[in-house]
């Protein structure tokens, strides 16, 4: 179910953090604001903050509690435009670049200090010099955002994976100093085996110096890889926000005048020609065409539009010339608005990954007591002090809480992305928990199972009449109505027509409730109920009127039609079904749900329905209101339900049920209400919806998995001395690259729709 929100929120963009407990002490300290409501995520390094109606609290305020904190926080500019290839340029390669370099720089220098420790032949004369000449830079350079982040948090009474690294390094690196300048690990010729779980007896002579540097690379290799990992995790957004136009051919005093997209207005009506992008949301008022809409909705099918039709800004105008009127700019737009609900996905939190959190924020203190008491435990037990210092050290770096922190993040960020790119649109990480246990799925029948549009679907005519004369009689006279029924006869006439036209009505009039007469072409016409023609006495044939009550038992609309004192034919007009639902339902099933079908028209109309897609349960002759009462007799049931819904009737429906799908092709009122929008339209989009939401929460639960397993295996191992710092650095440096890696995975999810 959706979750309100009472108070403005504000989004902070926040700076410094390198790991899952600095976003926990960020939110903690937030949290304890009078009238805050704080998520800070850790992947995508902001802060949403909800503020209650009555909150005093200032967007400064929050920036400064922050800082106090010993971070940085800064409102969001708007977004550049960003290319969404992985290695162009963009706002974060400065960060990255510099990352990258300390990595080279690091790497070239502790590639030899590890190599000379590990192969004895490598150790000539004095080797261990060498070594300190080249890990010192690696120490002091490369480990330098650890050693700065770690003193930041010390000053705040706070400790952090920072902490540990930066304990861990130092450590070995003075006790390297130790050993080579007040020991004998600075005599010539010395030298020394690598073992990857044995400790070195000779205190005096062991020197860690492969230890300091290797840690140092392979936690900055991880770092790099990590973000560039969640980079790639973020293409899908920065790709969104590229899709829209720059610039627009506005027409203005009958010519064309180019001006940037930003400064369009409700109103202006502007032109788009074959290949270039609809600028922003309108309607077409002149000209027809074929538009693709496949970046939005991930329906590769363009759709034909004319005059009167709606357009989305950043679809690709595939064919003629179109004058479009803006009726939405700006925020107010489809591609905004899903652009905000993806990136509102992607800053919230699942429950599993709260839980993560609130580990994270005690892991540290609870890996520095442990690193303590495993090293209190070995010299007690009377082990050599190296022993005792080798296994506190491992424990210190092979605990790294950044795992359990990114399990989450970076999983919704690929499969929120993901979504977006297929026109699947989640609102929150708890949409996932909640497709888990969704067990049936409420249809509402019109604009859902349906297309919401009524189109002639049968003509029945008298002996000697032509369906040609009949729509074109017809037609003329339903074209001057606004009635649904009446357009969709006039459609089928305008289509019908060889010249795409319709001749005038004379003396036009509208019979409230029965239909409309008046003259075409010298033929006085009557269209509409079978009353409005016996009224004038005439009686529709037998086979007329066999014709109109099967129509009617079917659920379908039948109109009369006569002229010139005689009923001549019956068009049958109903909400055509969508050609794809009945496969829709077939996967819904094979999802293990039940699908029901529910809706206000009449039950014969329902059942047909049901019927032709494959639905056995039907609820119908409901009333807007008693929607919600369904939803909740089926929860009480014992059924976990999602419900597929379009009209403003569905919305409390959609709020109520366990898991609200949104046909994007509804209104605003259902978007709201739902936790899932199906941008392009198709129900097929609620199978994929539901597939893709729960192949996330099984990459979540997956990299939780191995995240915590990691911790649980590799501390217990340090503890006993049976891992090398070393390769503890290295083991860990990999938990945070397999987890971003595994979430990975989900950019190649496929809609089967």
């Amino acid at each position: 179910m959706t979750t309100a929100i009472d108070g403005p929120v504000v989004e902070l963009e926040i700076g410094g953090m390198t790991c899952a407990s600095c976003a926990a002490r960020v939110e903690k300290k937030l949290n304890r604001m009078p009238g805050v409501t704080a998520t800070v995520n850790y992947a995508t390094e902001k802060a949403q903050v909800t503020l209650a109606e009555d909150s005093t609290v200032a967007t400064a305020d929050l920036i400064a509690t922050v800082e106090r904190t010993g971070y940085t926080a800064a409102v969001p500019e708007p977004p550049a435009p960003q290319p969404p290839a992985d290695d162009a340029p963009g706002p974060e390669d400065g960060p990255l670049a510099a990352l990258r370099q300390r990595l080279c720089v690091s790497l070239a220098l502790a590639v030899p200090v590890v190599a000379m420790a590990m192969v004895p032949a490598l150790q000539f004369t004095n080797w261990q010099w060498l070594s300190l000449t080249l890990a010192a830079p690696v120490v002091a350079y490369g480990a330098w955002p650890f050693h700065r982040a770690a003193w930041t948090n010390l000053r705040h009474g706070a400790a952090t994976m920072d902490t540990l690294i930066s304990m861990g390094t130092l450590a070995a690196f003075g006790w390297s100093l130790w050993a080579l300048f007040f020991g004998t690990a600075g005599m010539p010729g010395m030298t020394h085996p690598f073992e990857l779980t044995m400790a070195r007896t000779d205190g005096s002579g062991a020197i860690y110096l492969e230890a300091a540097a290797g840690v140092t690379t392979f936690i900055l290799a991880g770092r790099y890889f990590e973000a560039r990992a969640k980079r790639k995790a973020g293409a899908a957004l920065h790709a969104l926000l590229e899709l829209g136009a720059k610039d627009v051919a506005v027409l203005r005093a009958g010519r064309e005048v180019r001006i940037p997209v930003g400064e369009l207005r409700v109103g202006d009506r502007f032109v788009v020609r074959p290949g270039e992008k609809v600028a922003t949301d309108g309607r077409v008022v002149d000209g027809s065409s074929a538009v693709d809409a496949s970046m939005l909705t991930g329906e590769s099918v363009p759709v034909e539009v004319a005059p009167g039709d709606t357009v989305t800004g950043a679809t690709v105008n595939a064919g003629g010339r179109l004058v479009v009127e803006a009726t939405r700019i700006g925020a107010d737009t489809q591609l905004a608005r899903m652009t905000r609900l993806v990136e509102e996905a992607q800053n919230g939190k699942a429950a599993a990954q709260r839980l993560a959190d609130r580990i994270s924020a005690v892991f540290v203190p609870v890996v520095i007591a442990l690193a303590l008491a495993t090293l209190g435990l070995w010299l007690g037990t009377g082990h050599g002090a190296v022993a005792a210092f080798t296994a506190a050290v491992a424990v210190l770096i092979i605990a790294c809480p950044c795992a359990l922190g990114l399990a989450t993040p970076t999983a919704l960020m690929v499969g929120t992305g993901r979504g977006a790119q297929l026109g699947i649109l989640l609102k929150g990480p708890e949409v996932l928990e909640t497709t888990r246990t969704v067990d049936t799925v409420v249809l509402d029948k019109t604009g859902t199972v349906t297309t919401g549009v009524m189109t002639l679907s049968d003509v029945h005519l008298a002996d000697g009449v032509t369906r040609a004369q009949a729509l074109r009689l017809a037609g003329a006279l339903e074209h001057s109505s606004e009635h649904p029924i009446a357009r969709a006869v006039a459609t089928a006439a305008l289509e019908a027509e060889p010249g795409g036209a319709l001749p005038a009505p004379e003396d036009f009039a509208n019979v409230p409730g029965l239909g409309v007469h008046g003259a075409v072409e010298g033929h006085t016409v009557l269209v509409g109920r079978e009353r409005l023609l016996t009224d004038r006495g005439q009686q529709l044939p037998p086979a007329l009127a066999a014709a109109k009550d099967a129509a009617e038992r079917a659920g379908h609309t039948a109109v009369a039609v006569g002229w010139d004192g005689a009923a001549r034919a019956v068009l049958v007009v109903s909400d055509a079904i969508r050609p794809t639902s009945a496969e829709a339902v077939r996967r819904l099933r094979g999802l293990g749900l039940t699908p029901v079908l529910l809706t206000g028209d009449n039950r014969a109309v329902a059942e047909s329905v049901a019927a032709a897609v494959g639905i056995d349960e039907v609820i119908a002759e409901v009333l807007p209101e008693e929607k919600v009462a369904v939803v909740a007799r089926l929860q009480g049931e014992g059924r976990s339900v999602a419900m597929v819904g379009d009209g403003v009737n569905d919305a409390a429906a959609l709020a109520r049920a366990d898991l609200g799908l949104a046909m994007g092709t509804g209104t605003d009122a259902a978007i709201k209400a739902g936790d899932l929008t199906l941008v392009r339209g198709d129900l097929r989009a609620a199978a994929d919806a539901i597939r893709l939401a729960r192949a996330t929460l099984g990459t979540i639960r997956t990299n939780l998995f191995w995240a915590f397993g990691y911790n649980v295996a590799a501390l217990p191992l340090a503890a006993a001395g049976l891992l090398n710092p070393m390769i503890a650095g290295a083991a860990m440096a990999f938990s945070s690259v397999f987890v971003v890696g595994n979430s990975l995975r989900l950019r190649r999810f496929r809609a089967l729709g």
